[in-house]
């Protein structure tokens, strides 16, 4: 029996890269939809209906629930963090600890958040950069930025921070720096000042090829900005050495503490040794045995 999945969110891209993955992972045909401003504006439900439903976001939960009733309860329906509501009407909620959702038989607390990085796409990520990369030098440090959320700007003094700790960390390897989409542009061009002339630093300039998963899968050692959740739980599932800009984030706080208690990174100061001792945090080969299992008692056929 074919396992067919609908994937559904808001369309935003960290949401999108766990309902996917997770999707990717049990399923053998996903289909990604994307819901509007209100979950009424979305896509209609229609047959032919899928054999799991794997929604994250708290709109994508309702027209998840939505789809599970037009289609007289066939998938499995599967949401990604807290739906906030409603929890009871999910087969499965997979959400992380920092969420504290009541203990219950169709909850799975999980240490990080899903994601599609699965070791053959670092892979050829690693390949398609690795001539481009070879003059950097070993080891490398591979950095990951963020930038603001709602309610808390990245400002001039993390950018100061983040170079002060760079250039400490700088003589023990070479930089491969990725800005993303949310970095201010102060803060890269104060990184691009502080490093001009530097032969053993890269840093992308948001043209052409994105170089995040690349890497990734290419450094000896990660630093990433403590602003994204997702950012961080795809540098743990690398399998290098991970490092936390601790920028004080009030959302994050709680993860960023539960990491560094139970010894999967460590806050990033500016130390020239790399962290040792961290090995692969990836929770989505739980999530998918536990969508597997549910799958089979369903179905009788394991995804």
């Amino acid at each position: 029996m074919s396992i067919s999945a609908w994937a559904v969110t808001t369309g935003e891209m960290g949401m999108r890269t766990q309902a996917r993955g997770l999707a990717e992972a049990v399923a053998d045909e996903v289909t990604e939809l994307t819901v509007g401003s209100w979950p009424w504006n979305g896509p209609r439900a229609t047959p032919p209906w899928p054999t799991v439903i794997v929604s994250c976001g708290r709109r994508s939960a309702r027209w998840a629930l939505g789809a599970r009733r037009a289609s007289g309860g066939r998938p499995l329906t599967v949401h990604v963090q807290d739906p906030r509501r409603d929890r009871d009407r999910f087969d499965l909620i997979i959400a992380m600890a920092h969420d504290r959702l009541p203990a219950a038989a169709n909850v799975l607390t999980v240490a990080t958040a899903l994601h599609d990085l699965t070791p053959n796409r670092l892979e050829a990520a690693r390949g398609d950069w690795a001539e481009r990369f070879s003059g950097y030098g070993r080891p490398l440090i591979g950095v990951a930025i963020g930038g603001s959320l709602r309610g808390r700007p990245f400002t001039l003094a993390d950018s100061d921070a983040l170079i002060s700790g760079l250039q400490s960390a700088r003589g023990q390897g070479g930089l491969l720096i990725t800005p993303s989409r949310r970095t201010p542009a102060e803060t890269l061009a104060r990184l691009k000042a502080a490093f001009a002339g530097d032969d053993q630093v890269f840093i992308w300039d948001g043209v052409g090829d994105n170089p995040y998963r690349a890497i990734l899968a290419s450094s000896d050692r990660l630093v990433v900005t403590s602003d994204s959740v997702s950012m961080m739980s795809e540098a743990l599932a690398s399998g290098h050495p991970v490092e936390i800009l601790d920028l004080g984030f009030a959302r994050h706080v709680g993860f960023v503490q539960g990491l560094i208690d139970r010894g999967h990174a460590r806050r990033f100061e500016g130390a020239r040794e790399p962290a040792a001792g961290f090995g692969p945090v990836d929770a989505m080969a739980e999530a998918a045995r536990a969508v597997r299992r549910l799958l089979q008692i369903r179905t009788g056929v394991s995804g």
